[in-house]
This record gives C-alpha cells, structure tokens and sequence, in this order.
C-alpha cells in the first residue's frame, strides 16, 4: 500500500479493473489503495483498516456487494465512510436499493478512471467541508451541525452523510425550490453526470427516515424540492 494520501480501499474482483483505478488514484498522488477481490474479505478490510472511501462492485464471490454496503452503512462504526458502488448498466434495481442502503454514488462499467478520481475527491471535500455550528431547525426537526446530529422531536434520527447534507441544504433554502440539477451540484458536489433518479432515491429516504416530519420535503413536479416555510 502506498504511504501518502487517504486510503482508497477497492473492493472488486475483476483484476484490470482494480489495475486501472488504483493506477489513476495513485497518480493523482492524493491517494494510497488497497485491494479486496472478493465481499467477505473486503468488509474485514474496511471494518479493519477503516479507509477514507470504499470503491464497491455489487457482482462479488463470497459476499454480494449490496450486502458490505447493508452491513457497512449499519454499523456505527463504519456508517461515515462514503461507498462509491460499480454497476452494470443492467443492474439498476440493485442500484437502486444500495442507494437506499446508503451508498453516496455509483458508476456504470465501462467508466472513466478520471471521472471517478474527480468523484471521489467532490465527495471527501463535501465530507470536509466545515458545517455552521448553529442548530438547526424546521417545525419538528432539529439539526446540531457541530454533532453531526439530527432529531425528530427529541428522538434521535440516523442519518447517511448524503442524508445529514441534503436536509441541511433544503433547511437553509427552505420555501425555496431546488432544482434536482442544483441538489446534485450542492449536496453530491459536482455537476449533473448522474442520473437525478439519485436525488429522488435520496429524498424518499430521508423523509422515511423523518417519519411524519418528512412531509415537509415537498416535490415540486418537473423541477425538484423544497422544503415548507411552516
């Protein structure tokens, strides 16, 4: 493994395609990697090394790719790392629900190393970025972002990184519509090269997660989300 850089840990069992990613990770000279080939032995080594960002492929031996991130993105002490998931285009169900289960992208083979080094570094910066301590709050909804912490009427919510981003976002702006295109900007941090299906998987879960509260994320059809004034 290399010495300099955050630790890119790559869980995926097709040996040219972890040739060609950590060739282009480490030329970035931001990055060192380390290597899984199969889904059991990957989530040791994230449980283990506790590396900066997981590059996960759904289709693996031992231990099916939506089962490490399930796992991963339950356990407090893993759920922080940002999961970055490899797909086939045929594979968008699986997609889907591994969104669901909290992974923060995903990219369909065949794909850009460049893209996905210019990915990873958005999301580790969006993950740095320092949030305004002051709290938060929107009718039952309240925000400590010094704690990373949300509640719902006292009672705690569990929230992905994605998640905790995205309701800040809308509580900021709120009674203002944000364009599906602007979330995925602000809240992913970079512009529109996915699918805004994403912003919609991740607005349904975070208001499920809100329960009753989680209807004061309104859609606004054909254009995006706000959150109401009252």
């Amino acid at each position: 493994m290399d010495a300099a850089g955050k630790t890119i840990l790559i869980i995926e069992d097709e040996r040219d395609v972890v040739d060609l990613l950590a060739l282009h990770l480490r030329k970035s000279g931001k990055f060192a990697v380390s290597t899984a080939n199969d889904g059991a032995s990957g989530l040791d080594k994230a449980r283990n090394e506790r590396p900066a960002f997981i590059i996960l492929d759904l289709m693996l031996p031992k231990m099916p790719g939506l089962e490490v991130c399930k796992v991963l993105k339950t356990d407090p002490a893993t759920r922080h790392i940002p999961i970055m998931m490899l797909t086939a285009k045929a594979e968008e169900i699986d997609r889907i629900v591994g969104l669901e289960f909290g992974a923060d992208d995903y990219v369909t083979k065949p794909f850009s190393p460049r893209e996905v080094t210019l990915r990873i570094k958005a999301i580790l910066r969006r993950g740095e970025a320092r949030q305004d301590d002051e709290r938060l709050t929107a009718g039952a909804i309240t925000i400590d972002p010094a704690r990373h912490n949300v509640s719902v009427e006292g009672k705690r919510v569990n929230l992905t990184s994605i998640e905790f981003k995205l309701l800040c976002t809308l509580i900021q702006r709120r009674g203002r519509v944000q364009a599906r295109d602007r979330l995925l900007n602000d809240v992913w941090g970079y512009e529109s090269v996915i699918d805004t299906r994403t912003v919609d998987t991740h607005v349904r879960r975070l208001r499920e997660k809100l329960g009753k509260a989680g209807t004061a994320v309104e859609t606004v059809r054909g254009f995006g989300y706000r959150l109401r004034e009252n």
